[in-house]
């Protein structure tokens, strides 16, 4: 059974009425309106909410969770993580996959040479950069594009990139 799928971390309190807002880890937020209920996790606890309210306020998300009614008991939740099971995730397009699915993809050359492991992905603007750690901790940061990632397979855990000159 896969791990839930963390969606967001609450970063703050907003306003006194028990208000929170969520760094999103989404591409789309508007996705926060089709919640009724999100897990909130925090070291090794993890409760389910129910969802009273959902405003977007710049790039962050605000949420009024049913029982949540003071800022000191929204205060409680800051720095946790929002998660969602994974029944009731969106499908995502061919080619497009869950950061968290893709953490852990051992990388290939398209010669069968094995690099390492996926170990983060940060987004630069026009391209994801994918960080790939060898055995001896050295990393390799690969651009998230056609030319260089060739194939990605989550159910074998398993990435073949091919090395344009220059990028090692």
């Amino acid at each position: 059974m896969l791990p839930n799928l963390q969606i967001g971390q609450i970063v703050n309190t907003f306003g006194i009425k028990g208000m929170v807002k969520v760094k999103p880890f989404t591409d789309d937020i508007r996705r926060f309106d089709e919640l009724k209920n999100v897990y909130v996790e925090r070291k090794d606890n993890q409760m389910e909410y129910e969802i009273e309210e959902v405003k977007y306020h710049k790039d962050m998300v605000l949420i009024k969770f049913k029982g949540i009614d003071k800022i000191e008991q929204a205060e409680l939740l800051r720095n946790s993580y929002l998660s969602i099971s994974r029944d009731s995730v969106e499908e995502l397009e061919e080619g497009r996959y869950y950061i968290v699915d893709m953490l852990g993809l051992e990388v290939y050359t398209d010669e069968q040479i094995l690099l390492g492991t996926l170990e983060d992905i940060f987004n630069t603007g026009s391209n994801d950069i994918y960080v790939v750690k060898d055995e001896k901790g050295k990393q390799i940061l690969l651009p998230a594009i056609q030319d260089v990632i060739k194939q990605i397979d989550i159910e074998n855990k398993k990435m073949i990139v091919h090395l344009l000159p220059g990028l090692i």
